[in-house]
């Protein structure tokens, strides 16, 4: 099936939110607020706060409210002479680092939830067809470029050139296929002169300062988003779409996509009802339109998502009903990772298969629909439980933590207490308010209107009985901004 894509670009003064649309269907929102715009790909003089040699890890601080984290793994020792041996040991934190040095880092990962930044000191800088490593010999290729003579072309092309020019390495991003010699190196140089900017600029800059901060997010979505499906890029600010097309103008003369101003009066979102996709998009909830549904768990450990074939019966046998069911939720289970952004550790509990042709086919297909994700996945076989696990490389926050918060009544727990338990609670408080004041004239109890409608209705006789083995008139009192969980019993 061909793809046709469109990327969408909504421009406010609060935020930017680009869509990408495949065959009329949004797969990947990016939100971006003027107010706590991500940091990944920013690069940083900072100042290590502490090495913690039990983690093999040290805080360092950038300059933000939450050291950044760099662990072992992350802290480039391999680039004077080449890449590092991976059959090497790699040295201990403390041979690496100390308290109070000084060193460039790049954010890999925003703060998320109470992390700090995930950082490291093998920093890049990308273009459109290149990313470069200064620090590094390296030259590696997309693995999407599948052809091997125009992987051999590119590698030729480019080590010659980075010879010549200096030490350093590349990442050929999958834009660079077909690309002439001529184009690379001239995406090449202006890295090479961009870099040698950064590393001027950071000697005269104090520790816990900015260096470079990468594209907003209107503009990094020409040099990264786009791709040779991408035909048409359709932008509803005209200030914006001035800039995207000075930028593509001047570095990417061949961009594969149409840049278009929108300047309808509709809500560029609507054309494609972005808006309703994005609220389906929160739910726990996500329906099949086989009739069975999927149930989407996000935690802060692993996201679980289960299988249930709810009113779907088939027109065969039960095993041919789940095979299908877990079938469609493949498809479903890959669009939803993307269009949430879910990462780190994922579990699926697919319903229970008997063949193991089927279990064969639905892990398949799985990997299929995943092999469209940009994140990085890795998928394993299904368990002995019967789940499958898998992750999804994750660098910024999830679509929910972008637009939710916590919940301040139930804390995140998804529920509350029934106005029943609560009930108990307040007779249990009455009592042991009745014991310390036993002089009282009244004890008050102030709750939630729905707590109080039970204890006037389910529970009056229980409440008139207490009143009389304490011997103290109970008055009930509704607190409207009360939640259902919060009451309060005071003597008067």
């Amino acid at each position: 099936m061909t793809i046709s894509e469109e990327i969408l670009v909504n421009i406010t003064p609060q935020e930017t939110r680009v869509a990408i649309v495949e065959n009329g269907a949004l797969q990947e929102v990016c939100i971006e607020r003027q107010g706590s715009r991500g940091i990944v790909g920013n690069i940083y003089k900072g100042k290590v706060n502490r090495v913690l040699p039990g983690m093999e890890a040290a805080f360092v601080d950038i300059g933000l409210v939450k050291a950044g984290f760099l662990h072992v793994s992350d802290i480039d020792t391999g680039h004077a002479n080449g890449d590092a041996d991976p059959n090497k040991q790699r040295p201990v934190i403390k041979e690496l680092l100390h308290e109070g040095q000084i060193l460039l880092v790049q954010v890999v990962k925003d703060p998320i939830g109470t992390k700090g930044a995930r950082l490291t000191t093998s920093i890049s800088v990308p273009s459109r067809y290149l990313v470069y490593l200064p620090n590094s010999t390296m030259i590696g290729i997309s693995v999407k470029i599948e052809d091997e003579d125009e992987r051999e072309r590119l590698r030729s092309s480019l080590a010659e050139r980075l010879i010549k020019k200096r030490n350093g390495g590349c990442i050929v991003r999958t834009a660079a296929e077909g690309v002439e010699e001529e184009e690379l190196h001239r995406d090449i140089n202006f890295l090479c002169i961009l870099w040698d900017s950064l590393v001027e600029i950071a000697q005269d800059m104090e520790p816990g300062s900015m260096v470079h901060e990468d594209l907003p997010l209107s503009i990094r979505t020409l040099r990264d988003m786009v791709g040779r499906e991408t035909s048409l890029v359709r932008v509803d600010s005209r200030e914006t779409y001035q800039k995207m097309i000075e930028f593509a103008q001047r570095y990417i003369p061949d961009l594969p996509a149409q840049i278009e101003h929108y300047p309808g009066e509709r809500p560029l979102f609507d054309l494609h009802n972005i808006d309703d996709e994005i609220q389906r998009a929160l739910a726990r909830q996500v329906s099949l339109k086989s009739g069975g549904y999927l149930i989407i768990d996000q935690t802060e450990a692993m996201t679980t998502i289960d299988i249930n074939t709810g009113a779907f019966v088939g027109h065969q046998n039960l095993e041919e009903t789940i095979f299908k069911t877990n079938m469609e939720a493949s498809l479903a289970i890959a669009r939803q990772l993307r269009l949430r952004n879910l990462g780190g550790i994922i579990i699926i509990d697919y319903i229970d298969m008997e063949h193991q042709q089927h279990k064969r086919q639905v892990l398949k297909a799985l990997e299929k629909h995943l092999d469209k994700d940009p994140a990085k996945t890795q998928v394993c076989e299904v368990s002995p439980l019967g789940l499958v696990e898998m992750t999804r490389k994750r660098t910024r926050e999830s679509l929910e933590h972008v637009l939710c918060e916590t919940c301040l009544t139930c804390h995140g727990r998804g529920s509350h207490k029934t106005t029943e338990t609560v009930c108990c609670e307040i007779f249990r408080e009455i009592l042991s308010e009745a014991r310390i004041y036993d002089e009282a004239q009244l004890l008050l109890v102030m709750a939630n209107q729905d707590v109080i409608d039970r204890l006037l209705d389910e529970e009056a006789a229980s409440l008139a009985e207490l009143e009389t083995f304490i011997k103290i008139p109970v008055k009930l009192q509704v607190e409207a901004h009360f939640s259902q969980e919060s009451y309060d019993v005071v003597p008067v």
